[in-house]
């Protein structure tokens, strides 16, 4: 996982339009206000630019040839890499249908053409902090998923353990059939579940054995420190009850709320069993790894037991005793 910085050199603006004079004088504008601009002469270019280096900012022209400007800003906005690059368009065409297809396509503002100056200036100023902003926000959720990370690395028989539960998780909530903002919770959750875990001590943590119950009551606590380090991030509200309630279980054993049947988050209930079988698939210094027959059995009993839920369980064995989680050995022996 990359941290990315914020950067303090001059915002880069993308200006896209088949007029080369149209080019010249945006580009003259913009740099008149101390922005660094690139350009394209066409859709399909300015696809090539961003993927080459995503701009701060696209004024994107509307009528082109190769690829219009609708189609490149909904392109754009389909994916995660540049969905949040603001996007103005730039046309002749002055009719509410053109404005209404802009919006459609994602567009973050649109301006007629002829255009005033000080309007345009003002409008990618305003685009562009917002722009930081959402940086800001970006650079902090990379850092608390890097910290994530750290926390899986202070136990070196857990390597590649976030990747794996992510993994799990997201195609098991795709065979829920939940929608896609679940599914990128579940994603950030098998990075986040346990960050917690940072304020347990390694003499707990990092213990070869069982744990005494005053051990227990402190290991406990990690759902809860975890939720009070992300609960600031808006962005990560969905994440949330992921990282309290993944030890929660179906007939109310768990913790730390003690929730019980469908008052514990699906998302939880997912992350919990997929948690459960890679731990179970994971060599430790006082047991071997299980084989993969064994661990499904032991998911089997414990839902008979009704500590886990039956709905999410099953359909995950049958993902692994298909073969079809993605990029994982979970069918392994």
């Amino acid at each position: 996982m990359q941290i990315r910085e914020i950067s303090s050199k001059p915002s880069r603006l993308l200006v896209v339009d088949d007029n080369a004079q149209n080019i010249e004088l945006l580009t003259a504008l913009m740099e008149a206000e101390g922005y660094e601009v690139v350009s394209a002469a066409d859709g399909l270019e300015a696809l090539a630019q961003v993927a080459d280096s995503p701009p701060d900012l696209i004024l994107l022209d509307v009528m082109m040839p190769k690829l219009d400007g609708y189609a490149v800003c909904r392109r754009l906005k389909e994916e995660v890499a540049t969905r949040l690059v603001p996007i103005v368009l730039l046309t002749a065409l002055g009719a509410e249908e053109a404005r209404i297809r802009g919006i459609e396509a994602g567009a973050d503002d649109f301006i007629t053409k002829p255009f005033s100056r000080t309007e345009l200036k003002a409008r990618i100023r305003s685009l562009l902090r917002l722009k930081t902003f959402t940086d800001e926000l970006e650079h902090a959720e990379t850092m608390l998923l890097a910290l994530g990370r750290t926390v899986e690395a202070r136990d070196p028989y857990t390597q590649g353990h976030c990747e794996q539960l992510a993994a799990y998780s997201v195609a098991l909530g795709k065979r829920l059939g939940l929608p896609p903002e679940e599914l990128t919770a579940l994603d950030r959750g098998g990075f986040l579940h346990d960050l917690g875990k940072i304020g347990i001590p390694d003499a707990i943590l990092l213990k070869p054995g069982g744990l005494s119950e005053a051990e227990w009551v402190i290991m406990r606590e990690h759902p809860v420190i975890g939720e009070r380090i992300c609960v600031s991030m808006r962005s990560l509200q969905r994440v949330l009850p992921i990282i309290r309630h993944h030890h929660e279980r179906w007939d109310g054993s768990g913790y730390p709320d003690g929730l019980k049947g469908e008052a514990i988050p699906i998302t939880a209930r997912i992350l919990q069993t997929v948690d459960i079988y890679d731990a179970m698939r994971t060599a430790r210094p006082y047991k071997s790894a299980l084989p993969t027959d064994t661990a499904c059995n032991t998911l089997r009993d414990e839902t008979a037991r009704g500590w886990r839920d039956p709905g999410v369980v099953l359909p995950f064995i049958e993902l692994v005793e298909r073969g079809e989680l993605s990029g994982s050995e979970a069918g392994a022996p």
